[in-house]
């Protein structure tokens, strides 16, 4: 099933997206688990573009609408005891109904509670973070890999979390 990354884009952004190759980089980083689950710490990380309604402010669509190669490299605080009412989505990508239906589609929060409760996954981080997956075009990972994904790293050692899922928006 082909995915067409650029449906919720107005035509002309898309267009231009399209025409701009991009070369991936390649091998993809894979670290195995040191532990089994029902002794490791979870932490989840989404690029779907969450945020905390009433603690931080959503990311910066304004500016990539004005400046459509650029995208948001912050991050957003998840906590764990978040309700689906308080969660909001901003990202010029991905349609947002399903997620403000249930955030769970991009951040397992409520899924990763239910397998620790079986006793299948150790615990879960108290705090889980959010990016804006796009990030200009061509992508520029800069400020993920020098500022922001140190800052989310350091975040997680620091509650004891020893293995990360990814959830891809």
């Amino acid at each position: 099933m082909p995915v067409d990354s650029y449906t919720f884009l107005p035509r002309l952004i898309a267009a231009f997206y399209q025409m701009v190759e991009v070369e991936s980089e390649l091998p993809i980083p894979w670290t195995s688990l040191s532990r089994p689950l029902p002794e490791s710490k979870f932490g989840l990380v989404t690029s779907g573009g969450l945020f905390h309604k009433s603690h931080e402010p959503p990311f910066d669509l304004e500016r990539e609408r004005f400046e459509p190669t650029w995208g948001d490299p912050t991050y957003r605080s998840i906590p764990s005891s978040i309700q689906q009412k308080e969660i909001g989505v901003s990202h010029l990508h991905t349609n947002p109904r399903w997620a403000e239906s249930d955030f769970n589609i991009l951040l397992p929060i409520n899924r990763l509670q239910e397998l620790v409760e079986q006793g299948q996954v150790g615990a879960l981080a108290e705090h889980q973070f959010s990016f804006m997956g796009y990030q200009g075009y061509p992508p520029d990972t800069t400020a993920w890999r020098a500022v922001y994904s140190p800052q989310v790293a350091r975040k997680f050692l620091s509650e004891g979390v020893n293995c990360v899922l990814l959830t891809p928006s």
